[in-house]
């Protein structure tokens, strides 16, 4: 099993930039693929990035088309901890953002039903 817990969330004018780190409990935490999903009130959880297991040296990513050159995904497996970088960020990136896992080498899903592990969350809010 393993126990994740968000951080770097806050308050952002437009155009600003925050990290956000998703910190794993876990000796096999490299086994995991770590995505990010965010939810905004009223609105479904979406997908938003993703990074596959460290099976091989490269690490795949993968990114919505909303958040495509403006966020990065990256994984530290000495730290156990995934960061999401986010520059230029706008209002409507506003939600919760949760980071999720599941064990495996396969590709990223999309879909949020099939992670095993969810972080408790952590609130992005984008001033205009």
């Amino acid at each position: 099993q393993v126990q994740l817990v968000e951080s770097g969330g806050g308050l952002v004018q437009a155009g600003g930039s925050l990290r956000l780190s998703c910190a794993a409990s876990g000796r096999t935490f490299s086994s995991y693929a770590i995505v990010w999903f965010r939810q905004a009130p009223g609105k479904e959880r979406d997908f938003v990035a993703g990074i596959r297991s460290s099976s091989t040296i490269t690490y795949y990513t993968y990114y919505s088309d909303s958040v495509k050159g403006r966020f990065t995904i990256s994984r530290d497996n000495a730290k156990n901890t995934v960061y999401l970088q986010m520059n230029s960020l706008k209002p409507e990136d506003t939600a919760v953002y949760y980071c999720a896992a599941t064990r495996g080498s396969g590709s990223i899903s999309y879909q949020p039903q099939l992670y095993d592990y969810w972080g408790q969350g952590t609130q992005v809010t984008v001033s205009s």
